[in-house]
């Protein structure tokens, strides 16, 4: 009975822990320039969107900002790269 999930008074647990943790982003938002239309939205979000933990990318081509929703804390040196090696420049979080 060691595999079960349940604990010794019937009460499992699992299920409220898996639901809390399914529920849980973090979001980021940083500062890039050189962003003026949709094919650079488009770029953005396809490059951010291919790492490790990213969930979501949100880019606003009127305020400069892209958001990063993900499942752990972002790398903010790695989100720079892609988006340096995209033809962008990001200036940090905003």
């Amino acid at each position: 009975m060691s595999s079960s999930c349940c604990s010794t008074d019937g009460s499992c647990s699992t299920a409220t822990t898996d639901r809390a943790t399914a529920t849980e982003a973090v979001t980021t938002t940083y500062a890039v320039s050189g962003m003026t239309c949709g094919h650079c939205k488009a770029t953005l979000t396809k490059v951010i969107g291919e790492l490790d933990g990213v969930t979501g990318v949100d880019v606003d081509l009127d305020t400069g900002r892209v958001t990063v929703v993900g499942t752990a804390e972002p790398d903010d040196t790695l989100i720079a790269e892609v988006v340096d090696d995209a033809g962008y420049e990001l200036s940090g979080r905003a």
